[in-house]
């Protein structure tokens, strides 16, 4: 007789913005009847990692009230960071470091080890949905390939700086054997570089270097006001190149059904293991 009950947990960064956490939480939604519909998974909530709640710890300890024995951790993140690698596996007790919790507490963020079992699946670089995310919204603001460049403007993370690096290189190969479009440069916007605009202003001077047009793409799984309007979107006013064209959309990953598709596909996954155990 299987005695499992299974859960799933999204979980994301969390901002302080409303549009973001809305959005991720539409992903939840979108998600939900075709995970729950298949009997596996018995319940589906979605965590922000820090600045508000539902945080990772509440979550986990509904989960545990309602009498789960196993929870999916799906982490919404596009690839390896300190949140990913570090962060989330000591919050739900998988890693104990002092040091680390102590750090985390400071940040108000409590960690829980919960009665159920945690099982945290691979990102989203492990997949090629970035890749044809970048290029779908590419192509939209293309018109003459030749003579564009591409700029990947994402939030970067200090201790894997090289990964980050080589999923944005990976991507721009992609973006340009399905464009032509082959100028590329990236950036940061988040603490890597302080939240400083002028990350944004050099990445895109790069690209204008060589190139008449510069298709500027936030590589940010939401949207938030502070990021794709206030950073990214100063970083492109101060750009001063003569009759230069900047090719630019507040948007980000999110909504795509890819993403959907993709939890869904790795929730089963997982969930099959667990009930095969």
């Amino acid at each position: 007789m299987d005695t499992h009950k299974i859960g799933l947990l999204l979980v994301n960064h969390g901002s302080h913005s409303p549009t973001w956490r809305q959005t991720l939480l539409d992903l939840e939604t979108d998600v939900r009847e075709p995970i729950t519909a298949g009997g596996l998974i018995e319940g589906i909530k979605t965590a922000h990692m820090e600045y508000t709640e539902p945080s990772i710890a509440s979550q986990l300890k509904a989960f545990d009230a309602e009498g789960f024995t196993d929870v999916i951790i799906v982490p919404i993140f596009l690839t390896v960071s300190s949140h990913s690698f570090d962060d989330i596996p000591t919050i739900v007790g998988q890693k104990q470091d002092p040091e680390l919790i102590e750090s985390l507490r400071a940040e108000n963020i409590e960690c829980y080890t919960p009665n159920a079992k945690t099982h945290i699946t691979p990102l989203l670089d492990f997949t090629d949905v970035l890749q044809k995310n970048v290029l779908r919204r590419s192509r939209s603001l293309s018109s003459h390939p030749q003579d564009e460049g591409l700029v990947l403007i994402g939030y970067g993370d200090t201790a894997y700086d090289r990964e980050w690096q080589e999923l944005f290189s990976k991507v721009a190969q992609y973006v340009e054997q399905n464009t032509g479009i082959g100028a590329y440069s990236y950036g940061w916007c988040g603490h890597i570089v302080h939240y400083n605009p002028e990350e944004t202003t050099k990445a895109i001077s790069a690209v204008l270097a060589s190139k008449h047009s510069a298709i500027v793409i936030p590589v940010l799984v939401a949207y938030d006001e502070m990021f794709q309007r206030n950073i990214i979107g100063r970083g492109i006013q101060a750009v001063a190149h003569n009759g230069a064209e900047i090719l630019y959309k507040p948007d980000a990953i999110l909504p795509d059904s890819d993403v959907a598709n993709w939890v869904i596909r790795i929730s089963d996954e997982f969930a099959h293991e667990i009930r095969n155990q």
